[in-house]
């Protein structure tokens, strides 16, 4: 008996010390590293978790890795002049956050088009603007002028996991247009694009110019111009689950186009959700941007399980402008794509929206059999809830 009770108190005291252990390890509090992200980067360099300052147009050079830890918050400030990070061809960055932990990008303002979010370059294959079915490169109209294209589709510029770009789509130097919270210039398949958002932007949410690379996960909230947006002939065949929510101001669900280049092939979805809010009005005033889905100059795409909600009408002065899920821009669109069986959308719900299909001007617009399928079924995206999607205590998931 007194070696039993003796063995008994031997465990009590081994359970209770790993207890404590446990505890301790448990209570933990990690402190935030604080410093600066700037200038050229050209050597590998991680950033652990921590209060960041993105100062200027910061740039991952070719061979370089730059790695930031999930939780991070990185700030910039509109005063200080443009600010952006920018990942060369060649580069990589690697951000990988978490549900409950994402990898924030901000501005202290808080004002759409304080900064130029995340851009990236690849050497992936584009069909740009030009003779003889395209052009393999072209020059980024961001204001850094970089050329962008080439043959390699699988271009890895890192992996972007639970990102959140909040506020951009400021113009750097002497840019042509805004920018927006993600640009994706030639970027490849090899490349992970999981669980991003863009937050209130003054430009698109995210835009692919060409590439193959794909992405998965996505919302574009309240973002002034398209919530996606593509063109010469990005390409990605993987993407799934794409969330856009329009208020206030904005004008495409998305806008698609391929340089006016007919090509054989088109980037395929499933799960997408696009919603515009009651009093949503387009960027400018008159403009008649408000569709759900466009389609210009050759842009094609294959979509299931789509939800389409909001896209009505739009009243300025004396004009009433009606929405359409689906609107066919020009002629060449209608005829190549359109009739050759290269744009299809199957399994669309579309409510509170004044036309299914339309055609600009005088165009027809008629699809081939099994091309373009309604459904009261479809279910669109599919987001889990968490602080990668949670702004100031608000759901972006409306």
């Amino acid at each position: 008996m007194k070696k039993l009770v003796f063995s008994l108190a031997i465990l009590a005291t081994i359970f209770t010390g790993c207890s404590k252990d446990d505890e301790n390890e448990n209570n933990v509090v990690v402190t935030p590293q604080v410093g600066e992200i700037s200038g050229n980067i050209v050597a590998n360099k991680e950033y652990a978790f921590g209060n960041y300052t993105l100062k200027g147009i910061a740039r991952i050079k070719s061979g370089v890795t730059l790695t930031i830890a999930a939780g991070s918050t990185i700030t910039c400030d509109k005063l200080t002049g443009d600010n952006a990070l920018v990942v060369e061809n060649g580069g990589k960055l690697i951000i990988n956050g978490t549900e409950s932990a994402p990898v924030i990008f901000t501005e202290v303002s808080k004002n759409p088009g304080s900064w130029g979010g995340i851009i990236m370059y690849g050497d992936a294959p584009i069909k740009a603007l030009g003779n003889d079915g395209g052009a393999s490169t072209a020059t980024s109209e961001d204001g850094l002028s970089l050329p962008y294209g080439g043959t390699n589709e699988t271009h890895n510029g890192g992996s972007l996991s639970y990102v959140r770009i909040e506020y951009a789509g400021k113009k750097l130097a002497d840019g042509t247009k805004e920018l927006n919270g993600f640009s994706f210039y030639s970027v490849g398949s090899g490349t992970v694009l999981d669980h991003l958002v863009s937050y209130k932007g003054a430009d698109d949410g995210f835009e692919f110019y060409g590439g193959t690379v794909s992405l998965t996960n996505a919302i574009s909230y309240g973002n002034f111009d398209d919530a996606f947006d593509w063109q010469d002939g990005w390409r990605g065949q993987n993407n799934t689950n794409w969330y856009a929510y329009q208020e206030n101001k904005g004008n495409f669900g998305i806008e698609i186009e391929t340089s006016a280049n007919n090509n054989p092939f088109w980037p395929k979805f499933t799960n997408v959700t696009l919603k515009r809010a009651a009093g949503c009005t387009p960027e400018v005033a008159g403009d008649i941007q408000i569709d759900a889905i466009q389609f210009k100059k050759n842009g094609n795409g294959d979509f299931t399980n789509v939800v389409i909600d909001g896209y009505g009408t739009y009243t300025e002065g004396d004009k009433v402008y009606q929405g359409a899920a689906i609107k066919i821009q020009d002629a060449s669109t209608n005829d190549n794509q359109v009739t050759g069986s290269k744009v299809k959308i199957t399994n669309v719900k579309i409510t509170n929206t004044s036309v299914d299909v339309a055609g600009a001007s005088t165009i027809i617009v008629n699809f081939p059999g099994g091309q373009f399928i309604k459904s009261d079924t479809a279910t669109g995206a599919s987001l889990n809830q968490g602080a990668w999607a949670t702004v100031q205590g608000t759901s972006l998931i409306k």
